[in-house]
């Protein structure tokens, strides 16, 4: 029986690697460009309470974690091209047109996709001053300017806005509710928002916090989406349905725009099994509204608590809170003694917020250990 020999690439004339050779040399806005900073990875071993990436507090529901797991018998088949049931799954737990719905792995993938698709070099793509933090990084990936508009009291204003917009724009994103301030802007704002910009100019809706939200004079803009060809909605199941790890992503526009990512989007982005997890978890209804009632609630009360220690919490609809500590230095001391005590909470610097920290709503045993944890470090500090 002939023994299988290692595969070994030759290279004739092998010459020694000096970073001054003349070699590939990537465009120079990609030089330029940041990488994205997402904290500490986890660790299935670790007993660290994680508190910094907005996960859902539960965990997966029990049909997407039994969804993923039947799924693996067929790990060597190639998913559906167009992921026709998990879009027929989505259209009908929103009540919109399945055809007009693109799948991504996780809404930063169509978020990206979008920017590729409709801006370039001399465009400007605009958002707001504390808005997710991929919008920067996009725009210069594909060479494009990009504008922080100022916000007013950790809000999107509007006005400002729209007074950016020049002849260069192409493209505004908005995150409502936006991370990291966790606010919102009405139903009333985002249709005068939208009445106010160009037609050529498309408004991303990024709703990736949109079923924490009770607020009556809420839209994610689906129904906007439905009506305009210059508008799309991007929703992601990595925070309510707690399927992170599994990276889905939707969104929602013109059958226009659909078929433009579509030809743009990697063929098969999104895993077989991911795709079934986030079928079933749609099911499940009674689960995203118990989350949706544990996440007002403990929200509430994490924001009570860290006022009463004098800590300054911006008011949030999300799932999460930011929080105002001082100063940069205290709020450094505060990550730090959190990590010692095995409690993941997430520094700002990068938003342009140093003296602020964002703590993601838990479980009840987390958010009591949280406080418990704020208090010492309070007590230990007078």
């Amino acid at each position: 029986m002939l023994e299988a020999m290692p595969y070994r690439w030759h290279c004739p004339n092998p010459r020694p690697f000096h970073s001054a050779m003349i070699q590939p040399k990537p465009k120079p806005h990609i030089e330029s460009l940041a990488h994205y900073r997402a904290g500490d990875p986890f660790s299935p071993n670790s007993n660290l309470i994680r508190l910094s990436f907005n996960e859902g507090a539960f965990g997966p529901n029990v049909k997407a974690i039994t969804a993923y797991h039947s799924a693996s018998t067929y790990l060597h088949r190639y998913p559906d091209l167009t992921y026709a049931e998990l879009r027929t799954a989505i259209a009908a737990a929103y009540s919109i047109e399945a055809d007009r719905i693109i799948c991504g792995a996780g809404s930063d993938d169509l978020i990206i996709l979008l920017a590729r698709a409709y801006a370039g070099e001399g465009d400007e793509i605009i958002y707001s001053q504390y808005g997710f933090a991929m919008y920067s990084i996009v725009a210069k990936a594909v060479g494009a300017t990009g504008v922080a508009v100022p916000e007013k009291n950790l809000t999107l204003d509007v006005d400002a806005m729209l007074a950016a917009v020049t002849p260069r724009t192409r493209i505004v994103y908005i995150a409502n509710p936006n991370n990291p301030t966790g606010s919102y802007i009405s139903e009333s704002d985002l249709m005068r928002l939208h009445a106010g910009l160009p037609r050529e100019v498309l408004l991303v809706l990024d709703a990736a916090y949109a079923e924490y939200m009770t607020e009556s004079d809420y839209t994610d803009g689906l129904g906007l989406a439905a009506t305009t060809p210059n508008v799309v909605v991007t929703h992601t199941f990595s925070k309510i349905h707690a399927l992170g790890g599994m990276r889905v992503g939707w969104a929602y526009g013109s059958m226009a725009l659909a078929d433009t990512i579509n030809r743009l989007r990697n063929p098969f982005n999104i895993a077989g099994p991911a795709a079934a997890a986030a079928i079933a978890s749609l099911e499940d209804r009674d689960f995203l509204r118990r989350s949706r009632e544990h996440n007002k609630h403990w929200r509430g009360w994490l924001s009570a608590e860290l006022n009463a220690l004098g800590f300054h919490v911006h008011p949030s609809v999300a799932n999460f809170v930011l929080t105002g500590v001082g100063s940069t230095a205290r709020a450094q001391a505060l990550i730090s003694y959190m990590r010692d005590g095995a409690i993941q909470i997430r520094p700002m610097p990068g938003y342009g917020l140093p003296d602020h920290v964002r703590i993601t709503v838990g479980k009840e045993d987390e958010m009591l250990a949280l406080v418990a944890a704020l208090k010492n470090f309070c007590a230990k500090e007078s």
